[in-house]
């Protein structure tokens, strides 16, 4: 496999931000394998038996009960081409992707909005823990990602979802309890699976990502109910995708509050509080920052928004 070469200013970029050697071997290694148990459909203690007479080892991800590691007696890594998977008993994703969902922590009854949610994979652990009650819309914005979403709803027995088809930031009236922003990124915390953001990467399409970023951030905030959360989550690690986007819908909207987040065993870096000579506002402190060589997952990017009540 040829990889492409980091571009000069990428390096000296990231290499103000964290351990670029750390950074770079984290980005050009496989991260472990992953799944979600479905208990809309599954036990975990069912679905470990299954498994485990196939010769896979389920090991608990420390910041979800539901999350395994998942590795093979003979080194095989596809947990997808399991009859387990096809019947929507688990959902193949990446440990950090399962952060987002358990920080917006639905409740069965909510009204959940799921902003960019192709291709489900949090869309269906969203309504995991709805279990039938409340309603998911979940929205995308191109044909072929609605397909894959609802298919994905589909094999996951998800009955309580509204599937939408249109730009994020047409909502409008709305009065959503809780809803998750996933925006679209640069991606450059998952390197490891896209070796061309390597390639794609420069400073111009960060500044644009953003500009969609704070559009979409801000409509969310809009359609949230007073006492509700939104999660902001990228899987980037740029600073004008994350916390510049906290602290643009922070300084312009005084009900928005950032709350703390703590979960266990997973391991985070300090946010980034200011960038390029501009400062972000204080409160994006709270928010987390993963990097790939932190928990040897994806690097990802996760803020805790909640309106105060008027």
């Amino acid at each position: 496999m040829d990889i492409p070469e980091f571009k000069p200013a990428f390096i000296e970029r990231y290499g103000k931000l964290t351990d670029w050697e750390a950074f770079k071997v984290a980005s050009l290694t496989y991260t472990r394998r992953a799944l979600r148990v479905n208990t809309l459909k599954c036990s975990i203690a069912t679905l470990k038996k299954r498994l485990a007479a196939k010769g896979w080892k389920l090991t608990p991800i420390p910041w979800n009960k539901e999350g395994f590691w998942v590795e093979h007696e003979t080194g095989r890594r596809d947990i997808g081409n399991n009859i387990e998977h096809a019947l929507g008993y688990f959902y193949v994703q990446e440990g950090s992707s399962m952060i987002p969902p358990i920080v917006l922590s639905p409740k069965p009854g909510d009204m959940v909005l799921d902003m960019c949610a192709s291709p489900g994979s949090k869309a269906s652990q969203i309504a995991q823990y709805l279990e039938g009650r409340g309603i998911l819309v979940a929205n995308d914005y191109k044909g072929d990602r609605i397909a894959a979403l609802g298919i994905n709803l589909q094999r996951t027995g998800v009955t309580n979802a509204v599937i939408t088809l249109m730009q994020g930031r047409w909502f409008s009236g709305m009065q959503f309890d809780k809803i998750l922003v996933d925006a679209p990124c640069s991606g450059t915390g998952t390197i490891s699976k896209s070796l061309k953001t390597i390639t794609i990467w420069n400073p111009n399409m960060i500044r644009r990502l953003a500009a969609v970023q704070k559009q979409l951030l801000q409509t969310a905030f809009d359609n949230l109910k007073p006492g509700g959360t939104i999660v902001y989550s990228t899987c980037s690690n740029e600073p004008e995708e994350d916390e510049g986007v906290i602290s643009h819908l922070v300084k312009h909207n005084p009900p928005a509050s950032i709350a703390e987040i703590s979960l266990p065993g997973l391991k985070s870096s300090p946010p980034v509080t200011g960038f390029e000579g501009k400062e972000f506002h204080p409160d994006v402190a709270k928010c987390l920052r993963i990097w790939p060589q932190d928990n040897g997952t994806e690097g990802f990017f996760v803020a805790k928004i909640v309106k105060k009540e008027e």
